[in-house]
């Protein structure tokens, strides 16, 4: 009898082990250059969440790629800041914007990590979104890296993977663009 209520008890400890539970949503960007492991803040910036997570269920993502970069070409990887931008590009016609929830409510900085959504003004977001290397305070509501001053909505962090941000914002570019294809394979939940 006390082997069996051992077994159960091994059985269950080992089945909850093995259900990943987190607190944020956590999901997966599997590229060709690696994957990334972001956690969203549903709490923070509910609408935002709500849209991007929508967009992954329906595989939005797959098959996509990261195309933009900004980085100060005078440094190295080790040291270098600014953003890899990915997503559907160009929009769908038939996309649906996402309301704006700003800095200044959502209280999620641009730091290093950030996941935001790329827009042309508040409230034109759709599926494009951009992840921050180093410091963005210019992407903030009030300051002046937007014209209305609005800002972008940041909705998460990068937790796992910033070596392979690194590596994408690494790879030759023209301009702002990525000559070799960054494929987003696919963005799941984890």
């Amino acid at each position: 009898m006390l082997d069996k209520i051992v077994l159960f008890i091994i059985i269950f400890f080992l089945i909850g082990c093995t259900n990943k539970k987190y607190q944020n949503p956590q999901i997966k960007i599997a590229t060709n250059y690696g994957d990334i492991i972001l956690e969203l803040y549903p709490k923070q910036a509910p609408k935002t969440v709500a849209a991007f997570l929508q967009n992954v269920s329906i595989n939005t993502y797959n098959n996509t790629t990261f195309y933009r970069v900004i980085k100060n070409e005078d440094l190295q990887a080790a040291n270098n800041y600014g953003v890899i931008q990915g997503g559907v590009y160009p929009k769908l016609p038939q996309q649906n914007t996402i309301p704006h929830e700003p800095t200044s409510l959502t209280l999620v900085k641009h730091e290093d990590g950030t996941i935001s959504m790329a827009s042309l003004g508040a409230g034109t977001a759709t599926t494009e979104f951009f992840i921050c290397i180093g410091e963005q305070p210019r992407f903030n509501a009030g300051s002046i890296g937007t014209a209305d001053k609005l800002g972008f909505a940041a909705f998460g962090k990068v937790v796992k993977g910033m070596g392979v941000v690194r590596q994408i914002q690494a790879s030759k570019n023209v301009g702002d663009k990525i000559i070799e294809k960054v494929i987003i394979e696919n963005i799941y939940k984890l």
